[in-house]
């Protein structure tokens, strides 16, 4: 199978995974989502609130780090195989503009569309119109990430109250038919970073768009800039200059000048090689390998200590994020003290008030209780057991008794540090620990 055809193919998996991603739902909670409007993160079925993101920075590391290995190890495969620019860009040129209405040649994207026949004109603007509709069906899953599919089809009932998603859903729309049909693969060349940093990543072990110059031969040579300027053709070279991997490639470049930043790893060329080397029974010239494995005939290690560093860093950001992902509190409690310090009560007990404000981020109804840890010297002197229903937040008061006197600093008061527990009649497993401080005035204020 050609790698057009894998292309296509693992094109056609991730078009159909990422519009099927937003209406996956595990327990009632998304498979992927990041509200803003309502200040959650969902991931594999855990919702995690704005205070409890200290997940999301391992998992940011992670898609850095495994961006910088995949290059590493792989070259370019994520613009070639997975980038959306270059799947927005074969959908409009291979799809619309080639099989669809037959603009221009599959084989041939060198050239460009001559638009002065009326027909060629009417075909130019159904295909601006039907990447239109595509560009506001892809701008509308995108918003699904961030507004889950059931609340933005209400919303978009409402424009004069969601007027920022109707603005974010066209300005995303524009700049995809703006990008798609008029920047074209520039976008990659000249706005995308990406391709800036590759030089500094890859090394003779990494798997990229490699011509075999040991059995092509060496086509530019001594600065030479166009084909015309070549050196003597030899007899135990192979290359025909065909110029069929020039023609087919879509960023417009010449892989046999070697590594260049225009360079996708799309494969088209070496497609295009293995048909004209095909019918002379040989293989492509041009093919996905190391410069190692190519052109110096020695085996690639993908475990160099670079690769190995990488591959840890990864295991670390997934093993430090599912232990922070295993600390998800199923409630929220926050504790407030109240302006008054302290109240000394008879036989010079003292006791302290707070503030308690219980979020039930669950789907379920739960009655929350409170537990002192330190059960030698503080009580509960008052809290009511709290029903909370699923996303409300109740405040309460808690307070706090010494059982005896204490005899403490005869200067100044002091702070007492004490826990208590928090949780769930129900599910007394959904329990929250929290410190607090106790405030005890000096001796000579206790009677």
């Amino acid at each position: 199978m050609s790698y057009s055809k894998k292309r296509y193919i693992t094109y056609a998996i991730i078009t159909l995974f990422t519009l099927t991603v937003p209406f996956i739902t595990i327990n009632g909670n998304h498979l992927l989502l990041l509200s803003f409007d309502k200040l959650q993160f969902h991931f594999l079925g855990f919702v995690f609130n704005m205070n409890e993101l200290y997940v999301m920075p391992f998992l940011l590391m992670f898609l850095f780090i495994g961006i910088f290995a995949m290059t590493a190890m792989f070259g370019r495969v994520w613009c070639g195989w997975a980038c959306p620019q270059t799947i927005f860009r074969v959908v409009y040129r291979d799809l619309i503009e080639s099989w669809l209405l037959g603009l221009r040649r599959i084989k041939n994207k060198q050239k460009d569309i001559n638009y002065s026949k009326n027909n060629t004109k009417i075909k130019k603007y159904l295909a601006i119109f039907l990447w239109s509709l595509l560009s506001l069906l892809a701008s509308i899953n995108f918003m699904w990430y961030f507004v889950p599919p059931e609340d933005f089809f209400e919303y978009i009932k409402s424009p004069e109250d969601h007027f920022y998603l109707y603005m974010f859903v066209i300005s995303i729309t524009v700049f995809l038919i703006y990008d798609i049909i008029f920047m074209k693969e520039d976008f990659c060349t000249f706005v995308c970073p990406y391709s800036r940093i590759q030089s500094v990543l890859y090394d003779d072990d990494t798997k990229q768009v490699v011509y075999n110059t040991n059995r092509g031969g060496v086509i530019y040579e001594n600065g030479a800039k166009s084909i015309f300027d070549v050196k003597q053709w030899m007899t135990n070279e192979e290359c025909t200059t065909c110029e069929a991997c020039v023609k087919v490639c879509p960023t417009h470049i010449d892989i046999r000048k070697g590594l260049q930043v225009e360079c996708i790893n799309c494969l088209e060329c070496s497609d295009a090689c293995s048909t004209v080397m095909g019918k002379l029974g040989k293989e492509s010239l041009i093919s996905w390998g190391s410069t190692n494995s190519v052109l110096k005939d020695r085996l690639s290690n993908i475990f160099t200590k670079r690769n190995i560093v990488y591959m840890a860093s990864l295991v670390l950001c997934l093993i430090l994020a599912g232990f922070f992902a295993s600390k998800k509190e199923y409630f929220l409690l926050n504790i407030n003290k109240t302006t008054k310090l302290y109240k000394v009560e008879k036989g010079g007990k003292v006791s302290n008030n707070y503030i308690l404000t219980f979020h039930n981020t669950s789907d379920k109804t739960y009655t929350y209780k409170i537990e002192i840890l330190d059960k030698k010297y503080f009580e509960v002197k008052r809290f009511k057991e709290l029903k909370v229903r699923p996303k409300q937040k109740i405040k309460t008061v808690l307070i706090l008794r010494t059982k005896q006197r204490i005899y403490l600093s005869d200067k100044k008061d002091t702070a007492l540090k004490t826990k208590i527990k928090a949780y769930a009649k129900e599910n007394p497993k959904l329990s929250i620990e929290r410190e607090l401080s106790f405030i005890h005035p000096r001796n000579d204020l206790i009677k």
